[in-house]
């Protein structure tokens, strides 16, 4: 059952601030109740329109706080400009304004009003970037001073003083090699072992004065180097040389070799040199593909011969370890036993061959020929077995040194 409100000093209290809407409907019928008309005017939950115009309704309570605050048509002061603005477009000024007071964006430690921040920034700021005049890279302004004393393309004067405008720091070595008319430069026969120097003007002079001295320098520059090439040849055909006592000679092409020696008398064929153990004697195979000597146009002859080697002051002489010659036969071994053409003998101390060799005997040397077989095998038993095979022989020659001296 509703109750009816009662009066305290006169005072109504609105039911919609107080009580359900049922006790509401009792308290209007109160003697000491006003009017519900006049008491909308000024309840606070009664929804007005906003009194700017902004197209918001809310309650009563609330139009102050909109007002002041919320309201995008209410009026607002600048506090750095003092200029007056509704409050939407205070929210545009704010963060723009010329007048407020700012830190500069590079971070070095200066505040100043916005509108004064992008000239400072240009033409004051010590943060700021500025490119380097000379090479264009940019960098932070007090540090490119310190640049300019490395700058590449930084602008220096000659060294020499020879009167050249100023010239990029990366420009001058050359320059002093190519342009510079003081700088000094060596005489381009240096090599040849010209060592004078002068200024770049006066080479000119030199080299004609000098025409003969260079030309006897080169000359003794080229003789120099001939001599170190033999010399490199002959240390490269000594790493090439086999050193276990055993030679294996291909002579390849063997029927036009064989027509050349008939063509050609006593004409003779010469190994690869070979060592007979590591520190030994240095000897070589000749070979006469149309015979020599008694074997002439009927045999094939096989010698040996020593050269004068590395190591010879430490051998003992003369040469006298036993040589076997062989002829291989290249048969397959799976078909038949291999026949191969042998032929043994120990040299003859007397021999000028076995001799310790001179310095300057050489392969060539015909009056020292090698110790050996002028009738080693007739053209005919060469025939007999597979002695040539794709047109190659293979002669082999061995020595055999005690195993003490191995040792």
């Amino acid at each position: 059952t509703p109750t009816l409100l009662s009066c305290s000093e006169g005072v109504f209290k609105c039911p919609e601030d107080q009580l359900p809407l049922e006790y509401a409907k009792t308290a209007i019928h109160h003697p000491c109740a006003p009017q519900p008309k006049a008491h909308l005017g000024t309840c606070g939950f009664n929804v007005i329109p906003c009194p700017n115009r902004c197209s918001a309704k809310l309650s009563r309570r609330d139009l102050p706080e909109h007002v002041q605050h919320g309201c995008p048509k209410r009026r607002v002061k600048c506090e750095f400009c003092a200029s007056d603005f509704t409050g939407e477009a205070f929210e545009g000024h704010q963060g723009t304004c010329p007048q407020e007071s700012v830190y500069c964006e590079n971070k070095c430690g200066a505040r100043m009003m916005r509108r004064l921040l992008s000239q400072h920034a240009l033409t004051e700021c010590p943060k700021r970037t500025q490119p380097c005049t000379y090479c264009a890279k940019e960098f932070v302004f007090d540090t490119i001073q310190n640049h300019q004393y490395q700058c590449p393309r930084y602008p220096v004067p000659c060294p020499n003083q020879c009167g050249t405008p100023s010239i990029a720091r990366e420009d001058v070595p050359t320059h002093l090699k190519e342009s510079c008319s003081t700088a000094m430069l060596l005489c381009p026969f240096k090599e040849a072992g010209c060592k004078h120097r002068c200024p770049k003007l006066a080479m000119g002079r030199h080299l004609e004065d000098s025409t003969k001295v260079h030309l006897g320098m080169v000359c003794a520059l080229v003789s120099r180097q001939r001599q170190e090439i033999l010399e490199l040849r002959r240390d490269v055909e000594e790493l090439s040389v086999s050193s276990d006592g055993t030679l294996i000679w291909k002579i390849s092409d063997y029927t036009r070799k064989l027509q050349e020696a008939k063509a050609r008398s006593n004409y003779e064929f010469f190994s690869p040199p070979f060592y007979t153990h590591k520190y030994g004697y240095k000897l070589q195979v000749s070979a006469f593909l149309n015979g020599n000597g008694s074997g002439e146009s009927s045999h094939l002859s096989v010698y040996i011969r020593v050269l004068p080697g590395e190591y010879d002051n430490l051998l003992e002489w003369p040469f006298s370890y036993r040589v076997t010659f062989s002829l291989l036969d290249q048969s397959d071994p799976s078909l038949s036993k291999p026949q191969h053409i042998t032929e043994t003998f120990h040299p003859d101390p007397n021999w000028k061959n076995f001799q310790k060799p001179g310095a300057s005997r050489s392969s060539l040397d015909e009056s020292t020929l090698g110790f050996g077989y002028p009738k080693f095998i007739s053209h005919e038993d060469i025939k007999k077995r597979n002695y040539v095979r794709d047109n190659a022989i293979f002669i082999k020659a061995s020595v055999e040194i005690p195993q003490k001296i191995l040792a």
